[in-house]
């Protein structure tokens, strides 16, 4: 009636085609092909240190009208340029051009953008080696580099 064994004998015949009709699966082939360390800008690491190049405000998407605070900044690792999101209000205030900021994943699906920000997928987290909240919250003082 079938294509394939089911007897006692059948289970190199079984495997071998399971094998094979895994690469159909698209999250099974991205992961043995390393896809994700291979176009990540931060090659696969959790953060990375980058220098800011400019301040640059984007407009949320539809429904909501917000210009979210953001910085296109030069990783040092590699010299790749990303968009990076400055949470908090008053972040932008604590970030100026050339600073060393640290950036990490902003928490999107499958390492995607978040929310109503388009096309950025990562945020700043320290602002010349101090915690952003720190600074916002008053606790620290930046220092000056």
């Amino acid at each position: 009636m079938g294509l394939y064994p089911r007897g006692e004998l059948g289970a190199r015949i079984l495997k071998e085609k399971r094998k094979k009709f895994r690469w159909k699966d698209k999250k099974y082939k991205a992961r043995v092909l390393r896809l994700k360390q291979k176009t990540d800008p931060l090659e696969g690491a959790p953060q990375a240190r980058a220098i800011v190049l400019e301040k640059v405000g984007i407009e949320a998407k539809q429904p909501h009208s917000a210009v979210r605070k953001c910085v296109k900044v030069q990783l040092i690792k590699n010299g790749k340029q990303v968009t990076a999101f400055v949470p908090y209000d008053g972040g932008l205030n604590f970030v100026d051009e050339h600073d060393e900021v640290i950036i990490e994943g902003i928490g999107g699906s499958e390492g995607g953008a978040m929310g109503d920000i388009p096309t950025v997928r990562w945020k700043v987290v320290k602002v010349n080696g101090v915690s952003l909240l720190s600074l916002i919250r008053g606790k620290k003082e930046k220092p000056i580099r």
